[in-house]
């Protein structure tokens, strides 16, 4: 068993490696269905490996109880003449949790993909990908050294530029990919400097050591370890203010935003200050600097998702707002709730992008303006899509209700301590708004989509060939299981964590809930061809545009740099090549010059020779 964090690695990394190497060989005809194999079988045996772990550790970080010793091997040391690296993969209480979310959610997404993207010729990367990204973040879970961990840290980063950018012929997926690229890799500067603080303070950058060196450190250095390491947190997770390329992520298929949302890439930030939280609680500014941060993205984060017209851009908000959630958990100081969030979050979230998968492959657009009505038509997907709201507004008894009962409760006892006045009392004021809108938004999203009269315009019947836009089934079953799967946790998972309820938290939590669904239901109702969204009033457009943030950072920073670039490529063209180009010309003008003395006349050369003598004759007359 020691071995099993090691294997639960390498499954989908070998997946990976064999989609990319053997899935093309053979028929062409048959590249998708070998390539689904490749990556489906390995996937589930990655998820089985983690739930031994999990079960092993007897799901020990929900239930509050002993934590048992981690399960794991060390597998050499890089000498690098400094502080060693140490090869080492393990599984704690947290990390085999976190591994079982990974490797379910990434099998979920791997099964709905075969149906989700059936004909596409590019699938087989795209399930190879899929391997590798899932691989990456379970080297991140399960690393026991910040900088092995840092590898699947930056693995994960190139994966979703892949990913994203999967239909690149649109210039606007592209440009998707390269942003969550570089924005990402911004705030990995800081992450892999405050990597090396905390390491060369601790001595070793074995996660063990480091914790157990915390409280022998300066404070300053853990201010600047942690303020280094919240960068990159901050561009992992989408957070204020590196919080802008997830919405445009969205480029992507489906399936990506759900892994992405859910288990992979986003969660790994919050997973970090978990794994490292006596170095954060021991770094007072730098919790508060979360707390700004959380409360902030929170609350903007769920007033863009109310305002936005595209389904999937209302989830990408929602996730960046449930993030912050689980970050204002932390800055409270229960790691404990939010990881707890964390896990439910994946279950609700990739249920609901799942959803939107197929409610997209039905109507074949994005936008809710183009939908409602679809409950009839697809009975499935509503059904599961309500559960995935209900549990992100925090109804009872989803899973999402506990959990964000657990964080509100956790952000209230910051009122008392732990964090500054001013910084508490903002992270707990903006929950409990953020609460409210968030059931306005996932209710005209739930309303939106599947009531009021269809908005579905079929479109005219294809060329031979070409497949219908607009079908008026289901989705396929490799669509419709990993849905129906998903919607038991979403609703159920809340029960298996030991729950302490705060009865009077939990009134106000669902009332505030309620009071946001109900106003956005009567709008809806008073004039269901309209948008709810109206009742932002002049709010609307800057919630729209996401409070102009994307504007702000192009005029501040784009283009600057652009010019920037212009004015080195100019200077590069005149003054370095003009230089170059110079003394070429020069040359070319001096060689023109000799060439008058050496053109073959030899008349000329006579001349010269006579003229020559002449005046050596009469100098030396003049002279003597």
């Amino acid at each position: 068993m020691t071995n099993f964090p090691l294997l639960t690695v390498l499954l989908p990394f070998a997946a990976a490696a064999a989609g990319l190497l053997l899935s093309r060989r053979g028929r062409a005809e048959g590249a998708n269905t070998r390539a689904a194999w490749i990556a489906v079988i390995p996937t589930a045996g990655a998820a089985v490996l983690a739930v031994w772990l999990a079960w092993g550790q007897g799901f020990a970080f929900l239930e509050g109880g002993p934590r048992p010793a981690p399960v794991g091997a060390t597998y050499g040391t890089v000498v690098t003449g400094s502080v060693p690296i140490s090869l080492t993969l393990q599984a704690d209480d947290l990390s085999a949790l976190l591994g079982v979310l990974v490797t379910l959610v990434a099998l979920a997404v791997q099964v709905y993909s075969i149906g989700y993207l059936r004909d596409d010729p590019r699938y087989p990367s795209y399930s190879a990908f899929i391997s590798l990204f899932t691989a990456a973040m379970l080297l991140v879970v399960y690393a026991g050294d910040l900088l092995v961990l840092y590898v699947g840290w930056e693995i994960m980063g190139l994966c979703s530029y892949l990913l994203i950018g999967h239909w690149w012929e649109d210039l606007g997926n592209s440009r998707a990919a390269i942003k969550a690229f570089l924005v990402t890799r911004l705030g990995d500067v800081g992450f892999l400097f405050g990597i090396f603080v905390l390491g060369i303070g601790a001595g070793s950058f074995r996660i063990a050591d480091v914790l157990a060196a915390v409280p022998q450190m300066s404070s300053g250095t853990l201010v600047a370890a942690t303020l280094l390491l919240l960068a990159g947190v901050a561009g992992k997770s989408a957070q204020v203010p590196l919080h802008t390329w997830l919405p445009d992520a969205m480029a992507g298929p489906t399936p990506i935003s759900a892994l992405i949302h859910a288990a992979t890439m986003v969660a790994a930030g919050i997973f970090i200050v978990a794994r490292l939280f006596p170095a954060f609680t021991a770094a007072g500014p730098t919790m508060d600097v979360l707390a700004v941060m959380a409360a902030l993205g929170m609350l903007g984060a769920a007033l863009a998702a109310l305002a936005q017209d595209d389904l999937k851009r209302v989830l990408a908000y929602s996730t960046v707002s449930q993030l912050a959630y689980m970050a204002g958990g932390l800055a409270a100081g229960s790691d404990t709730a939010a990881i707890f969030h964390l896990v439910t979050h994946g279950a609700f979230k990739a249920l609901l992008f799942l959803c939107a998968g197929l409610v997209i492959h039905h109507v074949g657009a994005n936008l809710m303006s183009q939908m409602g009505g679809l409950r009839r038509d697809l009975p499935v997907t509503f059904a599961a899509t309500t559960v995935g709201f209900a549990a992100l507004m925090g109804l009872p008894p989803s899973s999402g209700f506990f959990s964000k009962d657990a964080l509100l409760v956790a952000m209230e006892g910051a009122l008392a301590g732990g964090l500054t006045d001013a910084a508490a009392l903002l992270l707990y004021g903006c929950a409990l708004a953020t609460v409210a809108v968030t059931g306005a938004y996932a209710t005209r999203a739930w309303l939106r989509t599947f009531f009021g009269p269809p908005r579905t315009v079929a479109l005219p019947e294809p060329e031979p060939g070409t497949a219908h836009v607009i079908d008026t089934r289901e989705g396929p079953r490799t669509m419709l299981v990993p849905v129906a799967l998903l919607a038991v946790p979403a609703l159920l998972l809340g029960f298996a964590a030991e729950s302490h309820l705060d009865l009077p938290v939990a009134v106000v939590s669902v009332a505030l809930a309620l009071l946001g669904a109900g106003v956005v239901y009567v709008a809806w109702r008073a004039d269901p061809l309209a948008d709810p969204a109206r009742l932002l009033g002049v709010l609307r457009v800057p919630c729209e545009r996401a409070f102009y943030v994307d504007g702000l950072y192009s005029a501040v920073v784009v283009r600057p740099v652009l010019a920037l670039a212009r004015g080195v490529l100019r200077t590069d063209d005149v003054v370095v090549d003009g230089a170059v180009r110079g003394s070429g010309r020069a040359a070319r003008g001096l060689s023109g010059l000799l060439r008058l003395a050496q053109n073959g006349n030899v008349q000329l050369y006579l001349s010269g020779l006579l003229a020559g003598v002449l005046l050596i004759a009469v100098g030396a007359v003049v002279l003597a």
